[in-house]
């Protein structure tokens, strides 16, 4: 079986690209993260390790053309496909180069970045102001936080950014 499923945020702008049968097929780089423990990523860290993969995604036809549109770099995806592998012998040098890509049978949108730090700075702005957070799912249901639900609180832990793995 050759499955795969990734989640990370894209390292540079998307490719487009048509083949002489105008087919769309769109690349980009996406990091994801190797989920190392924290002393196993401080040492990584120490020693200029990356503490994530960037496998190269392949999307093809109308799922490139969405994604060439709607993805840019920092942006966070999901990929569902399968494992790749190549080879080709590179011109300058005579030497095999032997490649692994992720062929994306499916692509998830999931947060830009840009939403995901204006959603940050909307909820900052409105705790300077004393207001309560509340959820709005674009219908007339709606959730007021009024901080007296604990019921995430055991769960989660806020993790800090110092601004050098890209997603």
């Amino acid at each position: 079986m050759n499955r795969v499923i990734l989640i990370g945020r894209l390292t540079r702008e998307p490719e487009l690209r048509y083949t002489q049968a105008r087919q769309a097929v769109c690349t980009f780089n996406l990091a994801v993260d190797k989920g190392l423990s924290k002393q196993r990523r401080q040492e990584a860290e120490a020693n200029n390790r990356p503490t994530a993969d960037f496998p190269r995604i392949t999307v093809w036809g109308v799922q490139a053309e969405n994604a060439s549109r709607y993805l840019h770099k920092g942006s966070q995806c999901a990929i569902e496909g399968r494992i790749q592998t190549g080879s080709y012998q590179d011109s300058q040098t005579g030497k095999m180069i032997y490649t692994t890509d992720v062929v994306a049978d499916r692509v998830e949108f999931i947060e830009s970045r840009s939403s995901s730090q204006a959603n940050s700075n909307f909820d900052n702005i409105n705790q300077d102001q004393g207001y309560n957070n509340s959820y709005n799912n674009n219908s007339n249901n709606s959730y007021q936080n009024d901080g007296s639900d604990d019921f995430f609180d055991d769960d989660f832990t806020e993790i800090e950014d110092d601004g050098r793995i890209p997603f």
